[in-house]
């Protein structure tokens, strides 16, 4: 008769078999929970037991909560580990070690991000991050002054900026239009693009998800419309590979641009910038390449010496990912968020600018409490309660987005809304230190 491990260890998804060699110890406790749960992924998203041994996995400081995995998450410990190992490997002889050992080893990573995304791996360009990718397209594209490029007010601000720039060099005209918060009719999402469209647009940024609020927008429609206009569609998917599931077809899209340091969990400094195949040689990069890789999307990876260590890693980042199961990972992210905000919007002081309806957000929830100063709020929250979120001021709404991830425990959850719940009922944030605090509205 098979012990638990030979048990574990014969049968168990390779996946989490590949990361056990990393720390066999942690990694057999993370397999056998994953092992043991054959239910769905909504019932595993509730299974605390489950939970508590993927939380194992990551190496984050309990002492405080951190509640913006949005901006960059940690990596769990095998990814880690990885990285060190290719960094210290690159250390022993540089150009050896790091250019003709270790750089080669990119295509394997570019092949497994390539079938995660559902596109071809000649399709696959390794960045730094989503505004990298991103920039690579806007600035890529031939534009000339007077041409109008459309996006919206929610778009992320370093996105902006270089439109803004291109603006001042070129002359080109930026165009932004303001959706719904929340956008809960997809509909009308895509009429709002498309009402904006003049004989002059020639290029379309938009967000998968607002990173401001979670907001999944309807990406594949707006795609579909421009496409039959001939407007490229550049869409900014910084916050949602990984995040939930979905595959290229499911967008539709030409360009598509994602960090991997965010919900893929990989080492800080990963993204992953995607191009159709026949948009390639149409497609300038940001850094100059050579005329033999015009049609190559290793043209965009043209940023000099840069480190092996990183990139690699990536493949242990998504063996991670796999073994946990995208769908129960989604599944959890989702309870997590609904346990604080359905908590919280019964209060009729609280303001929820994100929708919890299925499919138009997942992790990522913004919240405001009226009245109280978002920025304030998040400040008073890490200065009193050790807490980490984002406090937002936009021209349209304030809020303190919130995103916990995997490794966020019920308890962390439970604590944030306690306080969160306080403030809202005495409808201002608590001066003062410990013992006699007062209670006044921020200036």
């Amino acid at each position: 008769m098979l012990d638990r491990r030979d048990f574990v260890t014969r049968i168990f998804t390779p996946a989490l078999l590949a990361v056990a060699a990393l720390n066999p110890r942690r990694a057999l406790a993370t397999a056998e929970a994953a092992l043991g749960h054959t239910g769905s992924a909504a019932e595993t998203a509730s299974d605390e037991a489950f939970w508590r041994e993927v939380q194992q996995a990551f190496t984050v400081d309990r002492s405080l909560v951190n509640l913006n995995n949005g901006g960059v998450s940690p990596s769990p410990e095998y990814v880690q580990e990885a990285m060190a190992r290719h960094l210290a490997y690159s250390n022993t002889a540089p150009t050896y070690a790091m250019w003709q050992v270790l750089e080669p080893q990119r295509e394997t990573v570019r092949e497994r991000l390539a079938r995660q995304f559902g596109c071809a791996a000649e399709e696959v360009a390794l960045t730094r991050n989503a505004s990298e990718s991103l920039q690579i397209c806007q600035l890529g594209f031939d534009l000339e002054g007077g041409d109008e490029v459309l996006t919206t007010t929610q778009d992320y601000p370093r996105m902006i900026t270089t439109f803004r720039q291109r603006e001042r060099r070129e002359g080109i005209v930026l165009k932004q239009i303001a959706i719904p918060i929340p956008a809960e009719d997809p509909a009308e999402v895509v009429r709002l693009f498309e009402e904006h469209v003049t004989p002059r647009t020639r290029l379309i940024l938009m967000s998968h998800m607002i990173n401001v609020t979670g907001q999944i927008l309807p990406v594949r429609e707006v795609v579909r419309m421009a496409r039959r206009r001939g407007i490229p569609v550049v869409v900014d998917g910084a916050h949602t590979f990984a995040h939930f599931p979905f595959t290229r077809d499911d967008l539709d899209c030409d360009y598509y641009g994602t960090s991997l340091h965010k919900w893929l969990f990989a080492p800080h400094g990963t993204g992953m910038l995607y191009v159709r195949r026949d948009k390639i040689a149409g497609l300038w990069p940001m850094m100059a390449a050579p005329e033999k890789l015009d049609d190559d999307v290793r043209k965009f990876e043209e940023i000099g010496t840069h480190p092996a260590a990183n990139f690699l890693a990536i493949a242990e980042a998504l063996t991670f990912h796999q073994g946990l199961g995208p769908e129960r990972k989604a599944a959890r992210l989702v309870y997590l968020r609904d346990r604080w905000a359905r908590r919280l919007i019964e209060r009729d002081i609280v303001r929820l600018h994100t929708s919890l309806e299925p499919g138009l957000a997942c992790g990522i929830a913004t919240v405001e409490i009226a009245g109280i100063d978002a920025v304030e709020l998040a400040k008073h929250l890490w200065d009193r309660h050790r807490m980490i979120v984002v406090g937002i001021r936009h021209p349209e709404f304030q809020g303190i987005r919130v995103s916990p991830s995997v490794y966020t425990t019920i308890e962390e959850i439970d604590r944030f809304a306690d306080v969160l719940e306080s403030i809202a009922e005495r409808g201002c944030v608590p001066q003062g230190g410990s013992r006699g605090e007062t209670c006044s509205l921020p200036s």
